[in-house]
């Protein structure tokens, strides 16, 4: 089949581009590539006028019009692959706004894939109007929202994910649900949950993993326990980025010989995959009920992450708590009772190290995912 993805902001496409053509079929990704994160995409929309002069320029022009015009150009750019565009079996959004441009100008290059391909398809893998408006309801146990409905941040921390629920992308949101696409499907439980009583939903898909590029090394502990933390600046609030920290404190004050703390903030995807490689522990995020990419990769790589793991995951996949991750909360003295178990404890660092790759190779192995894709698109297209 001639397969289209579009967009990419965590490795998710690329990965999942990888095990479809591994069975056979012709892939392509257009996308902007996630700022600084630059995963490669075959057909690159480039965002310009972010930056100095250009960006203030940018900036009055809105303020005056409405009109973004870093938008229009990202929309420009994806005409220019028209005919590339065109005669796919399957076309796949990786968000409900999957260029990360304004709602209005996502509609008319959504409206353009629809024209010219055949099946549609969308993933909820990130913040969209059905996840936002479920946890900005309290319909969940806790979200990437919680410190905003704590009252401990202003929205202003949360103007991208906020954005779905406007009236423009609430409206993109049914277009795509009543016009547009044959199924939605998530990629993990903080986004299977819910979408569970929804009529297009067609399931949850695990995240594909190239397990073959993430290659796998026992853990050996000789003098100290290496803890790698990475720091997104505009999602450490939404992953609980300040409780890892706080804890991180304590554990140095407590270990100060026994620990040795490495951070990384907003790397490029490939140079912050290698940056934890000395790594045996890696602490993710604290507001979610499933392994979200980073640590579905740093598991691969057999390192011990400290992530989502709540008891609908457990339930799912069948693994007890502190099986093959650590189920991480946004609370310091636990966070700092588990660091320590584990600096106390190495055998069980190795021990769910083992697991964890286990783990990935079982459930997440992007050629095994990539036959759920197949397996789910046809039979929605019956």
């Amino acid at each position: 089949m001639r397969i289209l993805l579009v967009g990419e902001y965590s490795r998710l496409h690329n990965s999942l581009k990888e095990g479809l053509q591994a069975l056979g079929h012709d892939v392509q990704i257009i996308g902007t590539g996630d700022y600084f994160k630059n995963f490669p995409v075959d057909m690159r929309l480039k965002r310009r006028f972010d930056n100095g002069l250009k960006k203030k320029v940018k900036v009055g022009i809105y303020k005056l019009s409405g009109i973004d015009i870093s938008s229009l150009n990202v929309l420009q750019q994806f005409f220019s692959y028209d005919y590339k565009l065109r005669d796919h079996d399957i076309v796949q959004f990786i968000n409900e706004s999957p260029l990360g441009i304004q709602a209005i100008d996502e509609k008319k290059a959504i409206t353009a894939l629809k024209k010219h391909n055949r099946n549609i398809f969308l993933l909820s893998c990130g913040t969209d109007y059905t996840s936002v408006s479920y946890a900005m309801n309290n319909r969940i146990r806790y979200s990437i929202f919680t410190p905003l409905l704590e009252g401990r941040v202003t929205t202003s921390h949360y103007s991208g994910a906020l954005k779905y629920l406007k009236s423009d992308f609430k409206e993109l949101h049914h277009y795509l649900y009543n016009d547009v696409i044959q199924g939605v499907i998530a990629s993990d439980m903080d986004y299977h949950i819910p979408l569970i009583e929804n009529k297009k939903y067609l399931g949850l898909i695990p995240n594909p993993i190239n397990i073959e590029k993430l290659p796998f090394k026992e853990l050996e502990i000789t003098d100290k326990v290496v803890i790698f933390m990475g720091i997104n600046r505009g999602n450490f609030l939404k992953k609980g980025i300040d409780f890892f920290e706080k804890a991180l404190e304590e554990i140095q004050q407590k270990y100060p010989n026994k620990v040795e703390v490495l951070t990384a903030e907003n790397l490029p995807y490939e140079e912050y995959i290698q940056r934890y490689d000395r790594a045996h522990i890696l602490l993710d995020q604290v507001y979610s009920f499933d392994q979200g990419y980073n640590a579905l990769e740093a598991m691969a790589k057999g390192k011990v992450v400290f992530t989502g793991a709540e008891k609908e995951w457990c339930e799912m996949y069948g693994y007890a708590e502190d099986e093959v991750c650590i189920n991480a909360l946004a609370d310091v003295a636990y966070l700092v009772e588990k660091i320590s178990w584990l600096i106390q404890n190495p055998q069980e660092i190795k021990r769910i190290g083992r697991n964890a790759r286990n783990f990935v190779e079982q459930h997440h192995d992007y050629k095994k995912v990539a036959k759920q894709y197949i397996e789910t698109w046809r039979k929605a297209m019956l």
